[in-house]
Parts: C-alpha cells; structure tokens; sequence
C-alpha cells in the first residue's frame, strides 16, 4: 500500500507537459506538489464527473496527455466512462483511481464492495489494453514513466492509504496555489492555457 506521497510525488517528476485533473482526497496533497498553471482541481464539482471532464479536455486536446486522478468512490459513480473512453480512442488519456476504499473528504465512510472490486479488470472488460494495479510503491515507481508515455487510453489503479483530508474551501487559506480561486475561474483559465499555448511551453512544471 503506498503514501500519497509515494503515489504523488514522482507523478509530479514524470508528468511533463500534461493535464493533471485531480479528485477528492488527492486534490490538497497534489497542490503541494505541483504549481503549473496545467493542473485543475475537481473535488468540488458534481462527485463522479472528474474522469468525464478529463476525458473531455483529451479529446479536445489530442497532442497534449491527460491524466486523471480519480477517487474509487467517483469512479464507481460513473463506470460508463471506462467503456466510453475507449469507444472515443482517448490515447493521449491516462485514468488513476487512487484506491483507498473510502470517500474521504467526508468522513471516510467505505465505498460499496470495499475490499473486493477489482478496478483494473473493470477497466480490462470495457477495452482498456493497457490496465494496472499497483500496491507497492517500487514497482509503481519504476513502471511510472512507461505508464505515460505510449497510446492510451491507460488505466491505473493504486491502493492508497486512508487520509483524513476535508474538502476544500477555493479561498485564500487553502497553501495549494490551484485552489484559491474559484472552479469557475479555474476552468476559465485552464481553457485561456489550452487554447493559447503549444504543449511544449509548460513541460516540466511539476
């Protein structure tokens, strides 16, 4: 089972130029990682759509990789987006549920069927070809460049350890420079990043 730490911190080393869309109990520790104006926080959105809105800005922005991290809990609210990422051929996407079989940001109360689902043979049965799970932190670590470079889409899971984050507060007491501002105006400068650069002008902001 790894740390957020062990799971986060060499994601932020490897991730280049990409899109880092980030869920629940994930959202707060990644900010601590990362500074780029190419990171988007969803944990206060409507819970389950994180992985529809990364699949969203892949298709929209095929030269540029994406990734997703999702909670277990939100992936199970929205399954029909594994069978639909790859009806789309998202090959520049990579889906993370971080698997620590609770919703967190609430109290940690488990999931449905915590203990037993096996989130990388969902991703298998809905086409995914490339489908992993990792529960020690020097395979995760020594996989990772490989995991994001490639066609996708790419799906990932990792046993988490339980966290106790709350939900964020999008004010100016929150360290993580991404969540100070509003979702609303996250987005809008987001899309202002996506649409006037090229890939290359933010690789290595992590």
């Amino acid at each position: 089972m790894l740390t957020k730490e062990q799971l986060l911190r060499p994601l932020a080393h490897n991730r280049k130029n990409a899109v880092v869309v980030t869920c629940m109990g994930v959202t707060r520790p990644w900010g601590m990682h990362s500074s780029s104006e190419l990171d988007f926080a969803s944990a206060d959105s409507a819970m389950g759509h994180t992985a529809d809105l990364a699949l969203g800005i892949a298709l929209a922005q095929p030269a540029r990789k994406v990734i997703c991290l999702n909670g277990d809990g939100s992936m199970l609210m929205t399954l029909g987006t594994l069978a639909t990422a790859v009806e789309a051929d998202a090959r520049n996407l990579v889906l993370f549920v971080i698997q620590n079989e609770t919703y967190e940001i609430t109290g940690n109360q488990p999931i449905p069927a915590a203990g037993r689902i096996d989130f990388a043979s969902l991703a298998r049965g809905a086409g995914f070809r490339r489908a992993h799970y990792f529960e020690q932190a020097a395979s995760y670590e020594q996989q990772l460049p490989a995991l994001l470079s490639g066609d996708g889409p790419v799906f990932v899971a990792v046993r988490v350890e339980k966290g106790s984050e709350g939900p964020i507060s999008r004010s100016r007491t929150e360290q993580a420079r991404y969540l100070r501002a509003s979702i609303a105006e996250s987005a809008h400068r987001l899309r202002q990043v996506l649409t006037s650069a090229s890939p290359s002008a933010f690789a290595d902001h992590g």
